[in-house]
């Protein structure tokens, strides 16, 4: 998975579950009449908590997490990963928020911590946080666009070569084995007359292309189609990551991933020239 597909939201979506994981470790209830020794249970002793609250918030996150970096998401009871996601986030958020106004639940009439009872513990109350902003991450982050934003910015990219030419020491190039080049100040083959031009010199260079390749990053995930046509993309292009275009098609771009596939940008909508 490229970690630079991550947007911000995914970022806090990450710090909530952590967040949620290491209140699963501490107690869930708590007592005034309790003495200080007394072990209370944490979310791993529950059931409820434990796969309503804690797994539930956590399977979650991970569902939108992943589906980010899948190039095209899987369907799930006619839901996509992301959305199967946030539902688990949600439903977490109100099985703490239940467990917050209720935290001794059936015992409560039974006694035991003088008149008040069981209340909720740091855990409970550090799950119903975590919880609530998992799910509002969640949700949130399709549809608000700072939180959209990459989460680790891309390095810049170095200039681009001119589409098409070789890099150092490649076929054509100069210094490379298949290229013929005479030494500094050498004088002309035998049979040619001083100051004729080589085979190589007097083939006439073809006009440079108007479009120059250039880096680019897109804003969001957006899927790249391949050149012939095909309505099925062959790659999904990720927020934070630099691409180059090669070729200019309209008002849709031949993009180059850093694997070596090509394929066609429909929307080109807010893109960022590196």
């Amino acid at each position: 998975m490229n970690i630079r597909s991550l947007t911000r939201g995914d970022g806090v979506v990450i710090g909530a579950a952590v967040l949620l994981f290491i209140a699963s470790f501490l107690d869930i209830y708590s007592a005034d009449g309790a003495p200080d020794s007394y072990d209370f249970p944490s979310a791993w002793s529950s059931g409820p908590i434990l796969m309503g609250v804690v797994l539930a918030g956590i399977i979650g996150a991970a569902l939108v997490i992943i589906s980010r970096g899948l190039p095209q998401v899987p369907k799930v009871a006619g839901l996509d990963l992301g959305q199967v996601g946030v539902a688990f986030t949600v439903f977490a958020a109100w099985s703490a928020l239940g467990n917050m106004i209720d935290p001794s639940s059936g015992v409560n009439n039974m006694g035991g911590f003088g008149d008040d009872g069981l209340d909720a513990g740091i855990g409970l109350i550090l799950a119903l946080v975590g919880s609530l902003v998992l799910a509002a991450a969640a949700v949130a982050t399709p549809l608000v666009p700072a939180l959209q934003a990459a989460l680790i910015p891309a390095p810049k990219p170095a200039a681009p070569q001119p589409y098409g030419a070789q890099p150092p020491g490649g076929y054509g190039y100069p210094g490379a084995p298949g290229a013929q080049q005479q030494p500094y100040g050498a004088q002309p083959q035998p049979g040619q007359p001083f100051g004729a031009a080589q085979p190589q010199q007097a083939q006439a260079q073809p006009p440079a292309p108007e479009f120059s390749p250039f880096w680019f990053a897109v804003p969001v995930a957006r899927p790249l189609f391949a050149e012939d046509g095909s309505p099925t993309p062959i790659a999904e292009l990720a927020p934070g990551t630099w691409y180059l275009a090669v070729e200019q098609r309209g008002a849709a771009l031949v993009a180059q991933t850093q694997d070596g596939r090509r394929g066609v940008l429909q929307d080109t909508t807010g893109i960022q020239r590196g």
